[in-house]
C-alpha cells in the first residue's frame, strides 16, 4: 500500500462535528498548505452560538447516555473499538493531516496514528480501575474520598501534531466519563474531525464528543469562557495560556491543564557516547522541524568535546531533504506557515548580528513550500533571542561549559522548564543533574518520549500547569469529593 496521494484530489469534509453530524456555520478562514504554500481551503470560523450548541450537544448527551455513570467497564469497551477504528482507517487520518500539516505522511501511520491508538487503550483501561478511597478515621466513622467527572471538558490543542494532541485530551476525559468540546487549530483541523467521526462509528455515544472549528480570540474564548464548560485542557504556547487564564478568570473559576512552551537545554559531558548523543540532538531539532514544545533546542557541551560533537551533528543537518508531507519518502518537514518561517529567520539573524556564528543553515530552502535549512549556532551569549525564546523552527544553539556547575547554571531558564537532556556515562552525575534541574521531564541518555504512556508529561515555571498522559492525566480529569460517615 503506498501513502502518497495527490493533494488536489483528497476530498474533504469540511465543518463542526457537533452530535454525529457535520455542521456548517460561521465565517471561514484561508488555509494554506505548508509543503507548497497552495490556498486549498477554509476552515469555518466557530462563533459563540456554535460553541453554545455543542456545549448543550454535550449536556444532553452526558444526560441521556449516563456515560458517567455506566458500568465503568462498558466505558472501556467501547474507546477500545475506537482505537482498533483508529488503527484500520490510519492511511485516511494519515492523509487528512499531512494535507494541511508539517506531518510527512510516512511518519503519521506509524508513528503519531499509531501511538494515538495506543493512548486511547491506555485511558480506557483506566475506566474501570481507578475509583474512590477507604480513608482511616475512628471507629466510630467511614471516611471516603470519592471521584466523579467534571461533566463537559472543554479542549484547545494545537497545529503540530493534530491527531495525537486530540488523543492526549479525548482519551483521559472520556475514559473519565465527561463529555468533550475539543478546538483543534484552525490550520489543521480535518483529522481531529474524522477522528470524532470514528468515535461515533465505534459506538461511543453521539453528542460526547464535539468538534468546533475555528481561531483562538473567537471560538477559543467562547470555549475557556463557557459557564457551563466545567474544566479546561489547553496544549499550546505559553501566552496563549495565558490569556486562556485571564479569559477564565474574567468570567469565573474553574480547574485546568496547561501544557505550554519549552526552551529546552541538552547538556552533553565529555564522558557521554558521542555518536549516540549527536543522534539523538539532531533528532530532537529536526523532528517536524523542530516544531515540538519539547524540541531540544539548546546544546549545552563540555568545551573539551564540542568540536568532535557538532561535527556530528552538522553531518545530520546537511542530509536531510525537503519534500511534501504528502509524499512517502519525505523525511524533513515544513515550516507550518510564512509567517512563522519569517519569523524563524529574524530571530536567527539577530543571534548572528549579536555575535552568533552560524555554522550551517541560517536561511530558508529553496524551492515552493515553506522550509527552513536546519541551523546551528555557536558563540551564543545567554541573552540572545536565540536562547531565550522558543523559536519553533530547526534551530540549535550551542553553549560551552567547563564545570559541571557552569553547565547547570547554563541550562537554567527565566521562564521554561518543560524537559531536559543529559548525556553522560556517570550514573551518579545523572541522577544528581536530575534532582537539579528544573524541567518537568529528564531524559538521560536520550531526548524524546517513549511508548510508556504512564509517563505524564508536564513543565515547571511558565511551561504549564498540571499533566498530560499518565495516571495524572485520567485524575485531572475527576473532581473529589470527602465524605464522612457517623457510624
Amino acid at each position: 500500500m503506498t501513502l502518497s496521494f495527490d493533494p488536489d484530489t483528497l476530498p474533504l469534509s469540511v465543518g463542526h462535528f457537533i452530535g454525529e453530524r457535520l455542521v456548517e456555520a460561521g465565517g471561514v478562514i484561508d488555509m494554506h498548505r505548508p509543503s507548497d504554500g497552495k490556498a486549498y481551503a477554509g476552515c469555518p470560523l466557530a462563533d459563540e452560538a456554535t460553541v453554545d450548541r455543542a456545549v448543550e450537544t454535550a449536556k444532553k448527551a452526558l444526560k441521556a447516555n449516563n456515560w458517567g455513570g455506566v458500568r465503568p467497564r462498558e466505558r472501556t469497551k467501547a474507546m477500545q473499538r475506537w482505537a482498533d477504528l483508529i488503527e484500520a482507517e490510519a492511511a485516511t487520518l494519515a492523509k487528512l493531516e499531512a494535507l494541511s500539516s508539517t506531518r510527512p505522511v510516512g511518519h503519521l501511520v506509524a508513528g503519531d496514528i499509531a501511538i494515538t491508538a495506543e493512548q486511547i487503550r491506555f485511558f480506557a483501561e483506566f475506566a474501570d480501575k481507578e475509583g474512590s478511597d477507604l480513608v482511616p478515621t475512628d471507629d466510630n466513622s467511614l471516611g471516603m474520598v470519592m471521584t466523579e467527572p467534571y461533566g463537559v471538558v472543554g479542549a484547545i490543542t494545537p497545529w503540530n501534531f493534530p491527531v495525537s494532541m486530540a488523543g492526549w485530551k479525548l482519551g483521559p476525559a472520556l475514559a473519565a466519563g465527561n463529555a468533550v468540546v475539543l478546538k483543534p487549530s484552525e490550520m489543521t483541523p480535518f483529522s481531529t474531525v474524522y477522528l470524532a467521526e470514528l468515535a461515533v462509528r465505534a459506538g461511543i455515544p453521539a453528542g460526547l464528543v464535539n468538534i468546533v472549528l475555528g481561531d483562538g480570540p473567537t471560538t477559543g474564548n467562547a470555549i475557556t469562557g463557557h459557564p457551563d464548560i466545567a474544566k479546561i485542557s489547553f496544549t499550546g504556547s505559553t501566552g496563549a495560556g495565558s490569556a486562556i487564564m485571564a479569559n477564565i478568570a474574567r468570567t469565573g473559576v474553574k480547574p485546568m491543564t496547561l501544557e505550554l512552551g519549552g526552551k529546552s537545554p541538552q547538556l552533553v559531558f565529555a564522558d557521554a557516547d558521542l555518536g549516540k548523543a549527536a543522534e539523538e540532538i539532531a533528532r530532537s531539532i529536526l523532528s517536524n522541524a523542530g516544531q515540538a514544545c519539547v524540541a531540544g533546542s539548546r546544546l549545552i557541551v563540555e568545551e573539551s568535546v564540542a568540536g568532535t560533537l557538532v561535527e556530528a551533528i552538522i553531518a545530520r543537518m546537511k542530509a536531510v531533504r525537503p519534500g511534501p508531507t504528502w509524499d512517502e519518502a519525505s523525511q524533513y518537514s515544513p515550516i507550518i506557515s510564512e509567517r512563522q518561517r519569517g519569523r524563524i529567520g529574524s530571530i536567527v539573524q539577530a543571534a548572528v548580528a549579536a555575535g552568533g556564528e552560524c555554522l550551517t543553515g541560517g536561511a530558508a530552502m529553496e524551492g515552493e513550500g515553506y522550509f527552513y535549512a536546519p541551523t546551528l549556532i555557536a558563540n551564543v551569549r545567554q541573552d540572545s533571542p536565540a536562547v531565550t525564546e522558543e523559536i519553533f523552527g530547526p534551530v540549535l544553539t550551542m553553549q560551552t561549559f567547563t564545570t559541571e556547575e557552569e553547565a547547570l547554571a547554563l541550562s537554567d531558564h527565566p521562564t521554561y522548564g518543560l524537559a531536559s537532556g543529559i548525556f553522560t556515562r556517570d550514573l551518579s552525575r545523572a541522577i544528581r543533574l536530575t534532582r537539579q534541574i528544573q524541567a518537568g521531564t529528564v531524559w538521560v541518555n536520550r531526548y524524546s518520549r517513549s511508548r510508556d504512556h504512564i509517563l505524564p508529561t508536564g513543565g515547571y515555571k511558565r511551561s504549564g500547569i498540571g499533566k498530560d498522559l499518565g495516571r495524572d492525566a485520567y485524575l485531572a480529569n475527576r473532581k473529589s469529593k470527602s465524605v464522612l460517615i457517623s457510624l
